[in-house]
């Protein structure tokens, strides 16, 4: 493989990475309410985090641009603080990548709270546990197994992203250039073999991304 594949798929690892670990943290505060709230805003709470499992990406990424261009309200408050556009930066990725891969960390995580339920968070307040103290050493134990798959999923998604990063990071070498984008253009210029080796690795994550997937289903289940 030549430097331009192994520098796309480092910078398709770092994103992926970086993506996962900021969902997890973002995405446990939206999880938890949703788990737990009898708000009527649940459901419409609900639908906007599942929104990217039936929103082509395309759609996305034009709207994230239109936001982020220089006449929207992202791009002028970004310039207002002097930090420039997002579009075609990898800054913009990751902001793209948050959004894109939102209900594949937040719905996992949401289950496992669900699946918890009351009587774990009753016990520790019998024994005097704050509500952080009860969610920190009860809750999120409890929910291992759903965070697992959420950072398996998460990790997975981003690292298959196409449409979206495109619209959004283009195709910069070193700074966008991911690895789905790295074989489009392998193909569009007939460098096959190249792309056989890309999309051959893709291939292999996916198989085992998938049999990650069945190991952390079969352990829950034995649990």
């Amino acid at each position: 493989m030549s430097d331009a594949d192994w520098s796309a798929i480092v910078l398709t690892l770092k994103l992926a990475t970086l993506t996962t670990v900021l969902l997890l943290l973002l995405g446990t505060p939206v999880a938890w309410w949703l788990a737990r709230t009898r708000s009527r805003l649940k459901g419409v709470v609900g639908a906007v985090v599942a929104m990217p499992l039936v929103l082509p990406p395309s759609v996305i990424g034009f709207y994230l641009l239109v936001l982020m261009g220089p006449n929207g309200p992202v791009g002028q408050f970004t310039q207002s603080l002097g930090l420039g556009l997002l579009p075609f930066t990898f800054s913009g990725l990751v902001i793209a990548s948050l959004l894109y891969s939102l209900p594949f960390v937040v719905q996992p995580v949401q289950n496992a709270f669900e699946a918890i339920g009351e009587r774990p968070l009753e016990v520790a307040a019998t024994l005097r546990a704050g509500t952080l103290d009860a969610f920190f050493h009860v809750i999120l134990p409890l929910a291992k197994p759903g965070y697992l798959t959420a950072a398996v999923l998460g990790f997975a998604h981003t690292v298959g992203e196409f449409g979206v990063v495109l619209m959004i990071g283009g195709n910069i070498p070193g700074a966008t250039r991911v690895v789905s984008v790295q074989i489009y253009d392998h193909v569009e210029a007939l460098e096959y073999t190249q792309a056989h080796w890309l999309s051959a690795g893709m291939l292999v994550f996916s198989f085992v991304v998938l049999l990650s997937m069945h190991w952390l289903t079969s352990r829950r289940r034995a649990a």
